[in-house]
C-alpha cells in the first residue's frame, strides 16, 4: 500500500524546497505520495523514478511534475546527482493560480494521469535555479535537509525558514515559471513500461526479511532467477543486488533517525537487514565514499540553527547550465 507522507509543514509555510544531493543525502526508495504538488528540477547528473507502471529517467535541466494522486519512488540517481525538490501546498496553489491555464495545478492528477516533464530552456533553467538558491540561503542547512529527506525522518524535525513570506512568494513564482515552460514544451514522454514480474519484485523487495535468495524472490514473481535478474537490470537500470542494498541503507538511516533509545552502530546495521558489519561497511563506502565510523561526524545531531553552507553548485555550473 502506498504511503501518504505528512510533510509536516506548519501553517505559515506554503510549501518547502531543498537541494537533494546524492553525495550528502540518504537513499529513499519508498513509494509515496502527498497532498502537495511536487516538482523536481535536475541541476546535475540524472534521477530515475518509477511512477505507476513506468520508469522515467530525468537529466540535467529537466523539470518533472508529481501530482498528489501519482504515487512515485526514486529508484536510482547518479553519484553526482543534484536536484531541487519543491512542494506546494493546495492553499498556496489556490491563491497563486487563478487563470484558466493554471487550473490543472489544482487537480489531484494531470490529464490521462500522464507524467509531465519538460527540458527547461537554458535561460529559464538559470532563472529558476537562481530563485531557488536565494531561498535556500535563508533556510535550514543542506546537510540537515538531506539527512531528513526534506520533510523529516526524525520525530522532532520541523521545516524552518527565516523568511516565510519571502519563501511563499518565491514558491508561487517558481510554480508559475515552471508551468510556463511546461506549457511551451513539446517534450515527448520517455516512459519505460515495466514487466509485471519487475513490478512484483519492486513490491516484494520492501519485505526484505522474507526473501533470502534471488531464487525465492523469482519464484514469487513467477519467473526464473535468470530472467528476473536480466529483466530487472534492463528495465530498472540497476541490478537487483544494488537495489536491495540501497533499500537496506534506507532502512539503516530510518532506524537511526527514528530510534527511541540509544543503539550502537552494529545494532542498527543488523536491524536494517545487513548480514554483517563488513557487508554494510563495503556498501556504505561505495555509496558515500567514507568510513561508516565517520557517520556521527558527517551526519551530526539535528541542529536547526546552523546556517546554510555555501551553495555546492560552482560558478562554472551557473554560467554553463546545460553542460
Amino acid at each position: 500500500m502506498t504511503t501518504i507522507e505528512d510533510l509536516k509543514l506548519r501553517g505559515k509555510y506554503g510549501g518547502f524546497l531543498f537541494l537533494a544531493d546524492a553525495e550528502r543525502g540518504i537513499p529513499w526508495l519508498k513509494t509515496h505520495q502527498h497532498v502537495e504538488l511536487e516538482i523536481n528540477v535536475v541541476a546535475r547528473g540524472s534521477v530515475t523514478y518509477v511512477v505507476g507502471r513506468n520508469r522515467y529517467t530525468f537529466q540535467q535541466g529537466e523539470c518533472l511534475w508529481l501530482f498528489p494522486s501519482q504515487p512515485h519512488r526514486c529508484i536510482d540517481r547518479t553519484p553526482d546527482a543534484l536536484y531541487y525538490v519543491v512542494s506546494f501546498k493546495p492553499t498556496l496553489i489556490a491563491r497563486s493560480c487563478r487563470q484558466e491555464e493554471t487550473a490543472i495545478l489544482k487537480k489531484p492528477r494531470p490529464p490521462k494521469n500522464a507524467v509531465l516533464h519538460t527540458q527547461l530552456p537554458p535561460a529559464q533553467f538559470g532563472l529558476l535555479r537562481g530563485i531557488m538558491d536565494s531561498l535556500l540561503e535563508l533556510g535550514l542547512d543542506s546537510d540537515t535537509l538531506n539527512r531528513e529527506v526534506g520533510y523529516g525522518l526524525s520525530p522532532g524535525f520541523r521545516y524552518e525558514h527565516s523568511r516565510p513570506d519571502l519563501l511563499n512568494s518565491g514558491l508561487a513564482l517558481i510554480l508559475q515559471l515552471a508551468w510556463d515552460s511546461q506549457m511551451a514544451s513539446a517534450t515527448e514522454r520517455r516512459a519505460t513500461p515495466l514487466h509485471s514480474a519487475v513490478l512484483k519484485a519492486l513490491d516484494y523487495l520492501k519485505k526484505e526479511f522474507e526473501f533470502e535468495s534471488l531464487k525465492e524472490l523469482a519464484m514469487e514473481c513467477g519467473v526464473s532467477s535468470a530472467y528476473l535478474s536480466r529483466t530487472f537490470k534492463q528495465e530498472v537500470g540497476v541490478p537487483i543486488s544494488r537495489y536491495r542494498n540501497t533499500m537496506r541503507l534506507e532502512r539503516f538511516w530510518e532506524i537511526r533517525n527514528r530510534a527511541t533509545r540509544h543503539m550502537t552502530l552494529s545494532e542498527v546495521v543488523y536491524e536494517a537487514g545487513f548480514g554483517s558489519y563488513a557487508q554494510f561497511s563495503k556498501i556504505y563506502r561505495a555509496t558515500f565514499g567514507s568510513c561508516p565510523r565517520e557517520i556521527d561526524k558527517k551526519f551530526p545531531p539535528l541542529n536547526p540553527a546552523k546556517p546554510h553552507p555555501k551553495n555546492p553548485i560552482s560558478e562554472h555550473d551557473l554560467k554553463n547550465p546545460q553542460k
